[in-house]
């Protein structure tokens, strides 16, 4: 086996631009183009490009696709209508969180399941094992797309100019089939920047094409190629989870606040259910910790696994931290204890390097877009 990083199709391109590349699960990923910063604003204000090729998409097909799926998942898949897409986890049998997902319903029988780079083996191999006994098949599909990203205000001009299929009606996670500047494309209208956006599942031999006629497109509003930097300041203010920082195997989806994605009302079994369940109830009544927004009230930066503190106690521990360019301020999110989670606790603060800077705590999301 070689541990040399994978590369995507867009690879030769990212470099000819000048990025910064670094290793990202295992992929060769741009890092940034120029400044974060102006490729953060760009999506807040215009447009941003990204190659997103090292999510792992996986194929669920077969009469028994959506019932395995139910089975496998903690969200009510079979429920999807077709053309529409689900945020959604795969929780292990105590309950801890394996990935989060997006899983769209291509057809009848068909689902494209999106896990993130880093735990797609993970997943694939997770459904394959929970496969067993269901009439429905799991293909491991990551090398059969590119993922190219158009996220900002913008974006749905943009793409407009280079297709003719109805992004209008396109809702806010669905997907159609359509073609993008000749492309046969699966155009999803998702994103996890807080923007408008579109992610379009291409071949790889057509991942360039695609990426140019974009750029060329785009130019005229302000659209930028984007790296993976901008991509976490952006999800951030957003209020976005990262798995391996807000959700991990050792939590629950509510412990992460995100019970809604449980579906207890489906019918039949599914992993995890009576872990969760039980989860469900402690959370209700005495939750132990809480997701909340820390903003800063100085300059100093704070970083995952940095301790909350209050009173001189550790109430808490950072597990995503940045500058903010849109609030112009350092945030923060962290699992605070729940007599400090309350937004506006006073005397809340972050340890960093021996210092307690002072914290107020806020409701995630930090931004939300205007309609």
């Amino acid at each position: 086996m070689s541990n040399a990083p994978r590369l995507t199709a867009l690879d030769a391109l990212h470099r000819s631009l000048g990025a910064t590349m670094t290793d990202f699960a295992g992929w060769d990923m741009p890092l940034r183009y120029a400044s974060e910063r102006d490729e953060h604003n760009a999506v807040r204000t215009k447009a941003g490009l990204f190659d997103l090729s090292h999510m792992g998409e996986i194929t669920v097909t077969g009469p028994q696709a959506a019932a395995l799926l139910d089975y496998a998942l903690v969200g009510n898949i079979g429920g999807v209508a077709t053309g529409r897409a689900r945020y959604t986890m795969i929780c292990q049998e105590d309950g801890g969180i394996l990935d989060d997902l997006i899983v769209y319903r291509l057809g009848d029988t068909e689902y494209m399941v999106v896990a993130n780079a880093s735990n797609a083996q993970i997943v694939l191999d997770a459904l394959t094992e929970r496969a067993g006994g269901f009439d429905a098949a799991v293909r491991d599909d990551r090398d059969a797309y590119a993922l190219i990203a158009v996220q900002g205000p913008e974006s749905s001009g943009i793409l407009k100019s280079l297709t003719d299929a109805d992004l209008d009606g396109l809702k806010y996670y669905a997907g159609l089939p359509g073609t993008v500047a000749g492309v046969p494309a699966l155009i999803a209208r998702t994103g996890y920047t807080g923007e408008d956006g579109f992610e379009l599942f291409v071949e790889p031999r057509h991942a360039e094409t695609l990426w140019r006629a974009l750029t060329e497109a785009g130019a005229p509003a302000g659209l930028v190629p984007c790296g993976l930097s901008c991509r976490d300041t952006l999800r951030l203010e957003a209020g976005m989870p990262l798995y391996g920082h807000e959700l991990t195997t050792s939590l629950t989806p509510f412990d992460a606040g995100l019970g809604r994605v449980v579906k207890f009302e489906k019918e039949g079994d599914f992993v995890g259910r009576k872990a969760l369940e039980a989860a469900a109830e402690r959370a209700a009544s005495n939750p132990p910790r809480k997701l909340v927004g820390l903003v800063a009230q100085g300059r100093r930066v704070p970083r995952a696994g940095m301790a909350v503190v209050a009173g001189g106690q550790v109430v808490g521990e950072v597990t995503s931290g940045a500058p903010s360019p849109t609030l112009g301020k350092p945030l923060a999110i962290a699992y605070v204890d729940a007599a400090h989670a309350a937004p506006g606790t006073e005397g809340v603060g972050v340890d960093i390097r021996g210092t307690h800077e002072p914290y107020e705590v806020v409701a995630l999301p930090f931004y939300k877009r205007q309609k």
